[in-house]
């Protein structure tokens, strides 16, 4: 086995990861958000505060060595010559500033069919027409590597802008990295609407959507607008700020004046409704806001399968929300 002197050890395990990819691999690295990064071949490794962390293997690190070891298979000897190889011999790459902080959107790869993601829907009570009308408009898909539901926020162009992660067999939840939560999940209205409805999530949305079309509504009549999980309002709720999607969304449709909300029916929930109401009476433009929490269960697919006799068991497991990206 070669010998790599202590000292060069040393000095190789005190490069960081992010110095490294800025340095050296800089079309690896992705900006995702604030002072955190992502790597473009692994979206669920954040790199934050001099530490990276690998959210989908459960492994971490500091250092560049410990990167090039436990993500990239390479032996030990064989990467402190690397590092040790590029931090001597070879000059860092010149990157523009402004180009490293653009955010981009790191869509799953979509699976060769949509089958797991239709049967997940439709135990959760969700209308078959709805999910094809999704599926079709490039709003639902199926990952092909974990097979989960991708919830796809298109903009007024139809770019997609953000991506919510659902599993489908597990209860794993996540945003695709450089998802931008001011363009979120939503139903626009098939013509011009005065009413917009918010909900917490894309499932909630889908059953409100749903219990429209069995009350014999029109399901496209209003804008269904979901704010990509619970709303976190300010400390003092006077100092609240309407929702990065909520605030586009009345941007872009100036002519809504009714907003209802569907938040949960439990304390942040209540909490989150109370906030947006205050944060709308600051508008310059006034509104016309509605509290319409769901009237049994906790949110509004618990409403939906009540309705329809769905059994707890027959749903797939809510369990514990994970924000990591995978």
């Amino acid at each position: 086995m070669p010998y790599i002197a202590p000292d060069i050890v040393q000095e190789v395990k005190r490069m960081d990861l992010l110095a490294y990819l800025k340095n050296y691999e800089p079309h690896e690295l992705v900006h995702f958000s604030g002072s955190t990064y992502t790597t473009r071949t692994h979206d669920s490794l954040k790199i934050s505060n001099g530490r990276w962390m690998w959210w989908s293997r459960g492994i971490g690190g500091r250092s560049a060595l410990d990167y090039l070891i436990k993500v990239r298979g390479i032996p030990f000897v064989e990467a402190v010559e690397i590092l040790a190889g590029r931090g001597i011999a070879q000059p860092p790459v010149p990157v523009p500033a402004r180009k490293m902080e653009e955010k981009k959107l790191l869509l799953p790869a979509p699976n060769h069919s949509h089958t797991r993601v239709i049967s997940y829907l439709q135990s959760r009570g969700i209308d078959r027409e709805l999910i094809d009308f999704c599926l079709e408009t490039g709003r639902i898909y199926e990952s092909r590597d974990h097979h989960n539901a991708v919830f796809v926020g298109l903009d007024g162009e139809g770019k997609p802008r953000y991506g919510a992660l659902r599993g489908t067999g597990t209860d794993f939840i996540g945003d695709a990295s450089g998802s931008d939560k001011h363009y979120s999940f939503s139903l626009p209205a098939g013509k011009m609407s005065r009413e917009v409805h918010l909900f917490e999530s894309a499932i909630d949305l889908l059953s409100f959507a749903t219990l429209m079309k069995l009350e014999g509504k029109d399901w496209r009549e209003t804008h269904l607008l979901s704010l990509a999980g619970v709303y976190q309002p300010a400390r003092e709720t006077g100092r609240s700020k309407v929702p990065a999607a909520l605030s586009r969304f009345l941007k872009e449709h100036s002519e809504v004046r009714l907003i209802a909300l569907h938040l949960d029916n439990d304390r942040a929930g209540r909490l989150a409704a109370e906030a947006v109401q205050t944060a709308l009476q600051g508008q310059d433009k006034q509104y016309k806001t509605m509290d319409q929490p769901p009237p049994e269960g906790k949110d509004y697919n618990d409403h939906l399968c009540l309705r329809l006799g769905i059994r707890p068991a027959q749903r797939a497991k809510k369990g514990r929300e994970r924000r990591e990206g995978r």
